[in-house]
């Protein structure tokens, strides 16, 4: 394996021997991420042709160590709280602008939500954090949608935003067929876009919306037009989105057929958006 040089280009998760405690450079958060990952088994109910989880290979059980979690981030934030983080490999590879953290992010192999162990991180992560002084550091939670509406996320998600918490949730598409072939998934779309009405009037929420290139096309306009409609049908339902992320691939995908949108189809994209009013933001991956 390559040396390991921290940017957005290299999501690699692996950190020491943790298992549910990594750090990635993200384009979005403009500076490193420390990731909660609470599907080391690398179940998802999506398969998006652009993720770069490679499920070819068995992850680990389903059950989460909250102990092991705890240890895990308690030493990483110790790092942090002590200035040593850059010192230490991989972090001392990071360019000079990036070293700065700026979230701890539930991402990893799948969907946080779906983990019998999201509620009890949440109490996990914002107890070390003020133990560490380290308050300021934000929360970001990057989920599918696909179970907001269940009680026990519901509460959880009460929980996360009394800690100061940020629900990143994804919107690629305006079409089922869309949905189905850019998030690999057969669950309506409707479902995802009624729980994100749900979070935009109960929570804090950004919209993330990867497009992606198929096949050598980028997204239609009737695609985007339709996009954008399910993003009116939010606003409509009163909920309130602080902001649209509009992105693409960086990395290499798991499926041939994706390929990056060019910035400037992007800003095209992100501009249907503003058009609602809403603060958007393009993270290209290329030019």
């Amino acid at each position: 394996m390559a040396p390991r040089t921290l940017d957005f280009r290299d999501h690699r998760r692996e950190l020491d021997d943790n298992r549910y405690v990594y750090a990635v450079v993200s384009r979005r958060s403009r500076g490193l991420s420390i990731g909660i990952n609470l599907n080391p088994d690398k179940v998802c109910n999506f398969a998006c042709p652009y993720c770069q989880v490679d499920r070819r290979t068995p992850g680990d059980g389903r059950a989460v160590d909250p102990a092991r979690l705890e240890a895990e981030l308690d030493h990483l934030l110790g790092l942090v709280a002590s200035g040593r983080l850059w010192t230490v490999a991989p972090f001392s590879t990071a360019a000079p602008a990036l070293r700065r953290v700026n979230d701890i992010a539930w991402a990893g192999d799948g969907e946080p939500t779906t983990s019998a162990a999201f509620a009890d991180s949440i109490g996990i992560v914002d107890r070390l954090r003020r133990r560490h002084g380290l308050s300021s550091v934000s929360l970001h939670l990057l989920t599918n949608a696909t179970l907001l509406h269940r009680p026990t996320v519901a509460a959880a998600l009460d929980r996360f935003t009394e800690a100061g918490g940020v629900i990143w949730g994804k919107l690629d598409a305006g079409t089922q067929a869309c949905f189905e072939r850019v998030d690999g998934t057969t669950l309506p779309l409707s479902r995802v876009v009624s729980n994100l009405a749900l979070a935009a009037r109960r929570w804090r929420l950004v919209l993330q919306c990867m497009f992606v290139r198929w096949e050598g096309v980028d997204p239609t306009d009737d695609e985007v037009s339709a996009w954008a409609d399910r993003i009116a049908e939010i606003l409509d339902a009163g909920g309130r989105i602080e902001q649209v992320q509009v992105y693409s691939v960086a990395r290499r995908p798991a499926d041939p057929r994706v390929a990056p949108v060019p910035a400037s189809r992007l800003e095209e994209i992100a501009a249907a958006a503003r058009a609602l009013g809403v603060d958007a933001v393009v993270y290209p991956g290329v030019a």
